[in-house]
């Protein structure tokens, strides 16, 4: 690359960006802010209303958005949200894989050991969050292999790096992302473009509708004893803001990391760097 101002490594100007789970606290959050840096923002959720919402808090602010229902884990919705976003933006340059999360019936408790997890459980929580990232992909991934450009994004989890006790569904599906974020990035590069590229972050505890059982008391909306754990071997001493996130997206989204595919980056405020001593 040659040298250009940092206003031109991170911009995002015009570029269509597509983000499943973008109904969300996290993906939300990260559609709002990208929208403020210039790209027009599909969002895409399973909950209609939720995608909507976000869109039209974009479109209010100026940016330009659309909210489109979609399940990751049918390939006839991704097909019919792609065509949708074809028909109103032309094209897609970026795919954000936002859509995952766990559910207590997955989650092993004194009440519910390890050997009584249900299976349709277990593989709800694995499909939501693997093949969740899988179809979009596949999907989205032939309209970049096409014109041999694209970004994809996905999002792991630091359960990939070390796997939490009690969720053992949401560790192995997270595990599988973060593998096939560095499987994908080499077979875009090879088989179709070297300027497809395919990373992931990995964010650490960020409070969601997901794991705020898990981590605050609902009676006394203190912190759970797992929750305080967190915070005791987070050195930055506290949960995440999804603003925190924005940074490093940016940063594998545009210019600035046209030499970066494969990686898997922590956003974790050095939770995967302390050791516990």
């Amino acid at each position: 690359m040659s040298a250009q101002n940092p206003q031109e490594l991170f911009d995002l100007k015009g570029k269509v960006i597509a983000a499943t789970g973008g109904g969300g606290v996290l993906v939300g959050e990260m559609s709002r802010g990208l929208a403020r840096a210039g790209a027009k923002i599909a969002v895409l959720d399973i909950v209609e209303e939720a995608a909507q919402r976000v869109a039209d808090e974009i479109v209010a602010a100026g940016g330009e958005a659309i909210g489109i229902k979609m399940d990751v884990l049918d390939k006839a919705s991704v097909e019919a949200a792609l065509e949708a976003i074809l028909k109103r933006f032309g094209t897609v340059d970026i795919l954000i894989n936002g859509a995952g999360g766990n559910k207590a019936e997955a989650t092993t408790s004194p009440e519910l050991p390890f050997f009584d997890l249900p299976q349709d459980a277990f593989q709800w929580v694995f499909n939501l969050n693997f093949i969740g990232t899988l179809i979009p992909s596949q999907v989205f991934g032939k309209v970049m292999a096409d014109k041999g450009e694209g970004i994809i994004l996905n999002i792991s989890s630091m359960n990939a790096f070390r796997p939490l006790t009690r969720i053992p569904a949401y560790s192995a599906a997270k595990a599988a992302v973060s593998n096939f974020t560095q499987w994908l990035a080499v077979h875009m590069a090879q088989e179709y473009s070297p300027k497809i590229r395919v990373n992931a972050i990995a964010p650490g505890f960020f409070l969601t509708n997901q794991n705020r059982y898990l981590l605050i008391d609902e009676a006394s909306g203190d912190l759970t004893a797992r929750g305080q754990t967190i915070i005791d071997h987070t050195p930055m001493g506290r949960f995440g803001d999804p603003a925190d996130l924005l940074g490093a997206v940016m940063w594998l989204l545009t210019p600035a990391s046209s030499f970066v595919t494969g990686v898997v980056v922590p956003i974790d405020g050095g939770f995967a760097a302390f050791s516990g001593v």
